[in-house]
């Protein structure tokens, strides 16, 4: 019998645990460790999801005290269940694991992905914030006008109570509410219920296949960060940015995900001709196989109005421009089209907002819409309305509005992308 620690960010963590080695009699899950995502340690995976083998449930710890919870755990393996991380940070939790006398394992898709008795399309990344949000809806959206009822399920992102997020259905905004969602589950959901699409999330992705597979003909999975797809795709779509273009030989498991698709989708074409043709030459060497698309990012703003030399400050979608590496977003790229003046946010921000720009260095002139719980969304409530400007320019798939008191008006930035040359509708069309 060996001993398991799972390193995770309350997600993929989950799903490996659930599939892998709930039910296995040969193995023992000591913990879980946490990092990414603030205020998910210190808590218990419940025992009503833990099966036989861990009656009272399974504790999450932070990550930082990894060296000392192998010793005091006698962990024989350790599982690295998380994603949009170099292949280099990767190395190095590798190393500090066999440093101290346990193994380092990856889990492969083969014993990760679940079968559906539906076809699933997959919608994966390279990187966080490539664009596979208004790739899921293009794809929605033309496989619902061939008479398709499509449903989507989202990668998870259960931060709060557990044991209430073990299967979760999402049909109207009211449910976003229900459910006590965070900023960031909010910006997953929210674009796909104003599509009119029913989404599921939550813990227990086999339960959530079933109640899924029972209102639906195609199940689109809608993966977050750059993860793998939890179920094994009839077709899956990888999306890679052309502003980071050789981030597909660089990241896990983004590198997996490129290796795996039968369509790479390179986003924001026209903006970077030097790495679409980067992008191009890996697909040639890592999968030759797979169909290639060039698309571009097309912006709107709701209410469209004059910027022109209009003070504004830039809020854009938190998981793009903190752990995903940019420095900007939808917003910025709308606001400096239009000739705004784009204000420095960093004299406003307090809270965590105001650490994140110690911890993020890279962010200079945009807010990163942190959300993860109540003080969160209140420092950002107030690093906004700490703000001398005209506008609030955002780029987030939400209207924040909805869920906190903004003192000014608010510009939301819409993004859907459009292809260059070759049709997407036609490969759905074979499919």
């Amino acid at each position: 019998m060996k001993r398991i620690l799972i390193l995770g960010a309350a997600g993929r963590d989950f799903h490996n645990f659930n599939v892998y080695y709930k039910l296995n009699p040969h193995y023992r899950v000591v913990g879980f460790t946490a990092t990414q995502i603030p205020n998910i340690t210190d808590r218990i995976y419940p025992k009503e999801l833990s099966g036989p083998f861990h009656p009272d449930g399974i504790p999450i710890f932070e990550e930082k005290n990894l060296e000392e919870l192998i010793q005091k755990h006698n962990v024989d393996y350790v599982v690295f269940s998380y994603s949009d991380v170099s292949h280099e940070y990767i190395m190095h939790l590798a190393s500090r694991v066999n440093a101290v006398g346990a193994s380092f394992i990856l889990l492969g898709t083969g014993a990760t992905m679940l079968k559906s008795k539906k076809k699933v399309v997959a919608v994966c990344a390279t990187r966080t914030g490539a664009g596979k949000s208004p790739l899921s809806r293009k794809i929605v959206t033309l496989l619902r006008g061939k008479g398709q009822k499509v449903v989507v399920i989202r990668h998870p992102m259960p931060y709060g109570d557990l044991k209430k997020q073990i299967c979760q259905r999402y049909e109207t905004l009211e449910d976003l509410d229900k459910y006590e969602c965070t900023i960031e589950e909010r910006e997953d959901y929210e674009h796909h219920i104003k599509n009119n699409t029913i989404v599921y999330a939550g813990i227990d992705y086999q339960k959530i296949l079933l109640e899924a597979e029972k209102e639906a003909d195609i199940i689109l999975w809608d993966g977050g960060n750059n993860d793998t797809s939890f179920y094994k795709p009839d077709l899956l779509f990888v999306v890679a940015d052309a502003l980071r273009a050789d981030h597909e030989t660089k990241y896990y498991p983004g590198e997996t995900n490129f290796r795996m698709a039968d369509a790479i989708v390179i986003n924001k074409a026209s903006q970077n001709k030097k790495g679409v043709q980067i992008i191009r030459n890996n697909a040639k060497k890592m999968n030759p196989r797979a169909k290639l698309f060039e698309v571009d990012t097309i912006l709107s703003a709701e209410p469209n109005i004059t910027l022109k030399n209009k003070k504004v400050l830039i809020v854009e979608d938190g998981p793009t421009v903190t752990h995903g590496g940019m420095d900007h977003g939808a917003a910025f790229v709308y606001a400096k089209n239009k000739k705004a003046k784009i204000v420095d946010p960093k004299k406003y921000a307090v809270g965590d907002i105001k650490l994140a720009y110690k911890k993020y260095p890279h962010l200079k002139l945009v807010v990163p819409a942190l959300g993860y719980g109540k003080k969160q969304i209140s420092d950002l409530q107030k690093t906004i309305n700490n703000a001398k400007v005209d506008y609030v320019v955002t780029g987030t798939p939400i209207d924040i509005s909805r869920f906190m008191k903004v003192n000014k008006e608010v510009v939301h930035v819409v993004y859907e992308i459009k292809e260059k040359k070759d049709s997407i509708d036609k490969l759905l069309t074979s499919f």
